[in-house]
């Protein structure tokens, strides 16, 4: 088996904002503002095979990562159903991208975009160091969730509402008590609501379980709103002119 694809691998582990990390962060930025100069494009075309390709990639990446675990022995119920937001996310992401589905855009605009920036900040790598798959593979999902709803806003003109706010984070709420539900039945913890990850993530800032619970939820909302307000603004100023 070719190194970087190895379970045991035998390189340098992942190191939180080192050069590595840092450059795969840049990375993910640089395809994010690319898109604004693609909006200014008159070409149709161009943007259909990026969009299709987008979704593509999403899909394709996916598919190897279960592959890999399943490989290697690794998928189980308790860890790889298609439970935490990202991993939804991608495939939500894909199928917005193909149909072009607003629906899914409110959801993926505020909980894709705020829920892939958490594990790209502070990514679930374990031994997995730069230039194996593993991480590369996550940050070409969290990246392309982002990236997917940029691109339904910035390229093809989609935007969120107040409304979409108010129906985001109820239906996330209602999402949340569910999984929780099926954490107890099978012993797991998809979305981290029975205790936090054995890695270092944005939630060790947050307090004991359950106040990280609570805490989280605050952030969230405080998220929803960074992310509407260039749209309330803009609103705003539109009121303003007429």
């Amino acid at each position: 088996m070719i190194p970087y694809f190895a379970k045991d691998y035998t390189g340098a582990p992942f190191v939180l904002f080192d050069s590595a990390h840092l450059t795969a962060l840049g990375i993910v930025l640089l395809v994010n503002v690319s898109l604004v100069f693609l909006r200014k494009s008159s070409s149709s075309k161009l943007k259909d095979w990026i969009r299709h390709g987008l979704a593509i990639l999403l899909i394709v990446n996916e598919i190897a990562r279960q592959v890999w675990l399943i490989y290697y022995e690794q998928w189980g119920i308790q860890w790889n159903l298609p439970l935490h937001l990202c991993t939804i996310f991608v495939w939500l992401s894909a199928y917005m991208l193909i149909t072009k589905n607003y629906a899914i855009f409110e959801f993926g605009y505020f909980l894709g975009i705020g829920g892939a920036l958490q594990p790209l900040l502070t990514p679930d790598a374990g031994i997995y160091g730069f230039p194996h798959f593993y991480p590369v593979q996550l940050f070409i999902s969290h990246g392309g969730i982002i990236a997917a709803a940029v691109f339904m806003a910035v390229v093809e003109g989609y935007r969120p509402y107040w409304s979409s706010i108010k129906k985001v984070f109820i239906w996330g709420n209602i999402y949340l008590i569910f999984v929780t539900i099926i954490n107890l039945l099978i012993d797991s913890n998809y979305l981290y609501t029975l205790h936090k990850p054995h890695v270092v993530t944005l939630l060790d800032f947050l307090g004991p379980w359950p106040w990280y619970l609570v805490n989280a939820e605050i952030i969230a909302l405080i998220i929803f709103l960074l992310l509407y307000a260039p749209y309330a603004v803009r609103d705003r100023r539109g009121i303003r002119t007429n």
